[in-house]
C-alpha cells in the first residue's frame, strides 16, 4: 500500500504537469490562484481524524491512494448512455467526463438573453476578466485542505452567469460522469455561478459513474455561488457514483442583500462522500435553507457538513437533514452556525433526523451554535430512531405487506425533504431517484423478496 507521502508525490506530479500544459496557464492571475492552492495542500496535507472537522471521517482510503489526475478520456460514453441521466425539462444540460467538458454530448439550448451556461476553461479563455472578479474570491482554502487542492488543479467545470433580473425557467443540469480506469485515478471540477441582482435560476450538480466499477475514483469538486441582491436561487447537489468512488464537494455560497438561496443534497451513492455546504450571508435580510437527505447501506461513508455564518443583521437560515441508513453505513451530521457581531435579529434553525434501519448502522451527529451577538433567535437539535412499530402495525392492518409498508413510511420520512424543494423538473428528478433507492433499501432490510 502506497504511504500518504507517496500519494502527494502523484499530485505534486500531476500539478508540475498542469502548469506546464493548461491552456490557461498565460494569466497570472489564474497561476497564482493555483500556486497558492497547491502551497496551502502540501503545507497541510490531507486531514486526518485529530481535525475537529474531520474527527468522525476517516480519510486513510484517500491519503494512502496513489490517485492520478485524468488528463484526457480515451472512451467516450454514447448519447445512448448518457440519455437516461437527463433531466426532462431542463433550460440545458452540459456533460463533464472526469472533470473535462464534453461538448459532443451536452445540450446547450436556447436560453434567455445574455445568459451564459459554458465551460469554464473556454469561459477563462474567452473573458478571463470576468472570471478574476469571483473565482476562488470566496473559497476559504486556508481552513480546508480539499479545497485547496481544487483550487491547485482548476481547469475546467462549468460557469453559469445569469444578468440582472432575468429568470431562467428551467434548470440547468451539470452532469458529471466518472469513467472507469485501470488506476486510481482523480478529477478536480471547479464551477462557479454568478447570479446578478433580481434574477432567478436553478442549478443541478449530477454526479455519476459510467464504464464498470473500475479502480477507484476520486472527485474532489468545488462550487462557487454569487446570489446578488434580491436573487432567488435553488441549487442541486446529487452524488450517486458507484461503490468505489469517493467524492468530495464543497458549496461555497455568498449571498448580497435580500437574496434567497436554497441548497439542497442528496446523497445515495459512493464508498466515501463528504458533503460541505459553506454559505456566508454578508447582505442584510437574506434568507437560506439548506435541506439535505442522504440514505446509506452496505459500508458506505456519508459525512455532511455545514457551517453556516450570519455576517449581517435580519437574516434568516434553515438547515433540515434527514439521514436513512442500513446495513453497517455510517452518517455524520455536522452542523455548525456562526452568528457573527454585527448579525443582530438573526433567526437560525438546524434540525437533524435520523432513521437507522439495522443493529449495526451508526450516525454521528454534532449540530453546534457560535453565537457573537445578543439579539437572536436560534435554535438547534437531533434525533435518532427506528423505524416505529406502531406505524408499521398500522399499515398492515389495512391489507399492506410489511415490506410495501416499509417503504411506504421511509418515503414519508423523505418526503419532508421533498416538501422544502420547489416544484419543478428538479424536484421531479430527485424524487425520482430517492424513490428507486428506497424501494431497494426497503426489500433489502425487510423479510420479503425483491420481485423481479
Amino acid at each position: 500500500m502506497a504511504t500518504a507521502t507517496q500519494a502527494l508525490q502523484h499530485y505534486l506530479e500531476g500539478f508540475t504537469s498542469l502548469e506546464k500544459t493548461a491552456p490557461s496557464r498565460q494569466h497570472p492571475w489564474l497561476r497564482k490562484l493555483r500556486e497558492d492552492g497547491f502551497a496551502r495542500f502540501a503545507e497541510t496535507g490531507f486531514p486526518t481524524i485529530r481535525d475537529e472537522d474531520w474527527r468522525f471521517t476517516n480519510l486513510s482510503a484517500i491519503a494512502q491512494t496513489p490517485f492520478r489526475l485524468v488528463r484526457e478520456t480515451h472512451h467516450l460514453p454514447s448519447q445512448g448512455d448518457v440519455a437516461p441521466y437527463r433531466i426532462a425539462g431542463a433550460a440545458c444540460q452540459l456533460v463533464f467526463i472526469d472533470g473535462r467538458f464534453a461538448s459532443e454530448r451536452s445540450s446547450v439550448g436556447i436560453l434567455p438573453g445574455g445568459v451564459t451556461v459554458a465551460s469554464l476553461a473556454n469561459a477563462i479563455a474567452s473573458q478571463s476578466a470576468g472570471i478574476e472578479t469571483h473565482l476562488g474570491r470566496y473559497l476559504n482554502i486556508q481552513r480546508d485542505p480539499f479545497s485547496a487542492l481544487n483550487t491547485a488543479f482548476i481547469e475546467d467545470g462549468a460557469y453559469v452567469h445569469i444578468p440582472k433580473s432575468v429568470v431562467l425557467e428551467g434548470p440547468v443540469h451539470l452532469l458529471f460522469i466518472s469513467m472507469g480506469h485501470d488506476s486510481p485515478s482523480v478529477s478536480h471540477p471547479r464551477n462557479l455561478i454568478v447570479a446578478e441582482e433580481n434574477s432567478q435560476a436553478t442549478i443541478v450538480e449530477d454526479y455519476i459513474s459510467l464504464g464498470g466499477s473500475g479502480e477507484k475514483a476520486l472527485c474532489n469538486t468545488a462550487t462557487e455561488v454569487v446570489a446578488g441582491d434580491h436573487s432567488v436561487i435553488s441549487h442541486y447537489m446529487i452524488e450517486r457514483e458507484q461503490g468505489q468512488a469517493f467524492n468530495i464537494s464543497t458549496l461555497r455560497i455568498q449571498q448580497g442583500r435580500a437574496a434567497d438561496v436554497s441548497s439542497h443534497s442528496v446523497l445515495i451513492g459512493g464508498a466515501l462522500v463528504r458533503n460541505n455546504v459553506h454559505p456566508v450571508l454578508a447582505g442584510e435580510g437574506g434568507e437560506c435553507l439548506i435541506n439535505g437527505l442522504f440514505i446509506g447501506s452496505g459500508r458506505q461513508h456519508l459525512d455532511n457538513y455545514m457551517l453556516v455564518e450570519h455576517a449581517s443583521p435580519h437574516c434568516g437560515s434553515r438547515q433540515f437533514y434527514n439521514g436513512i441508513l442500513d446495513g453497517h453505513a455510517h452518517g455524520v451530521f455536522h452542523g455548525r452556525i456562526i452568528v457573527h457581531k454585527d448579525a443582530q435579529k438573526t433567526d437560525a434553525k438546524q434540525t437533524n433526523r435520523n432513521l437507522l434501519l439495522s443493529d449495526t448502522a451508526q450516525i454521528d451527529t454534532k449540530p453546534q451554535l457560535e453565537i457573537y451577538a445578543d439579539d437572536v433567535k436560534c435554535t438547534h437539535g437531533a434525533t435518532i430512531g427506528q423505524i416505529e412499530e406502531d406505524a408499521l402495525f398500522y399499515l398492515r392492518s389495512r391489507g399492506i405487506d410489511e415490506t410495501s409498508a416499509r417503504r411506504l413510511l421511509l418515503m414519508a420520512f423523505a418526503g419532508e425533504c421533498f416538501d422544502r424543494m420547489k416544484e419543478g423538473p428538479a424536484r421531479t428528478h430527485v424524487e425520482n431517484l430517492v424513490r428507486q433507492d428506497l424501494r431497494r433499501i426497503a426489500y433489502s432490510s425487510g423479510p420479503g423478496e425483491q420481485p423481479a
